[in-house]
């Protein structure tokens, strides 16, 4: 008999977090942004959603950008993007420096990553696809937040016992970091620093979750409720150690149920790379399938 094979389970857990559907920055000026996240990050303005000057969604792969116009908001940390052509982003971010001049943007290629800053501040990582983002060529794969020393095993324990989500304390020389398991190639990280932390400024993320109500339970009990949006949704910002109440880490998060009209809206993307003198016919749309192969082959 052939010996019998031994897996580790925990690996295939994805936990209560289906998803992170969205960053939500203000942002005070929407043509700058524009300039920013379209032309030169290479993302679609949402069609049928918020087309007005007033706030702009702007899609990445599944998950999106939430623009509200208003005085700008800067993720403490950093958003981690994957672009399907780092050369192409090279270019576009090239062809935007001369409007984008006076702001905040800045880019630079990093051992692995491109370094963007946006005209406001929130700084973004630009990788490849690849293994570690699964089947992901274009998206949010994680955002990185960064938080007070002796913070990430209280917030790990949060994760685990309040949401339900699989979470684990990592140990590296820029600090440690608990990582918190978002569906199948997403995460939230909480990476220590010694540096001071600015104050936070109400900037947001949204989540799906299946097991609604249990949180729900949890944070209303203590009182950490900010929002009960509607049936679907609520809204809290203040993670703690559920062993001590102490605060660990603010920062707001838009938690839906899977009834919410939202979930598993398919979200339009363009080709980055079309151009009126290298135009291809039938080739305006964004085609995961065939990035996943290049990738993959």
């Amino acid at each position: 008999m052939n010996e019998e094979q031994t897996y580790d389970r925990l690996t295939q857990d994805v936990g209560n977090i289906l998803a992170l559907e969205h960053v939500n920055v203000t942002v005070p000026d929407q043509a700058v942004a524009t300039t920013f996240y379209v032309s030169g990050l290479g993302f679609t303005r949402d069609p049928y959603m918020m087309v007005g000057q007033e706030n702009m969604w702007v899609n990445i792969g599944q998950q999106q950008f939430h623009l509200p116009t208003r005085a700008p908001q800067v993720v403490r940390g950093h958003v981690g993007l994957v672009i399907p052509d780092r050369e192409a982003l090279r270019t576009r971010l090239k062809r935007v420096e001369a409007r984008l001049a006076g702001t905040a943007f800045a880019w630079s290629a990093e051992k692995g990553y491109i370094a963007v800053t946006c005209p406001w501040g929130n700084q973004f990582r630009c990788y490849a696809p690849g293994p570690q983002f699964g089947e992901m060529t274009i998206g949010i794969p994680y955002v990185e937040i960064a938080v007070a020393p002796e913070a990430a095993t209280g917030i790990a324990r949060f994760y685990q016992e309040v949401m339900k989500a699989p979470a684990t304390v990592s140990k590296s020389k820029k600090g440690n970091a608990a990582r918190v398991r978002m569906g199948l190639t997403q995460e939230l990280i909480f990476r220590e620093t010694e540096e001071k932390l600015s104050s936070y400024d109400g900037h947001h993320i949204a989540i799906y979750i299946a097991n609604f109500s249990i949180p729900h339970v949890f944070l209303k009990n203590r009182n950490l409720i900010t929002q009960e949006s509607d049936a679907h949704q609520y809204r809290f910002q203040d993670i703690i150690d559920p062993e001590t109440g102490k605060t660990l880490c603010v920062i707001e998060h838009e938690v839906r149920s899977l009834y919410h009209p939202m979930w598993g809206r398919e979200l339009v993307n363009r080709n980055a790379g079309q151009r009126i003198t290298a135009y291809r016919r039938g080739q305006d749309a964004f085609s995961s399938a065939d990035h996943l192969r290049a990738f993959t082959s």
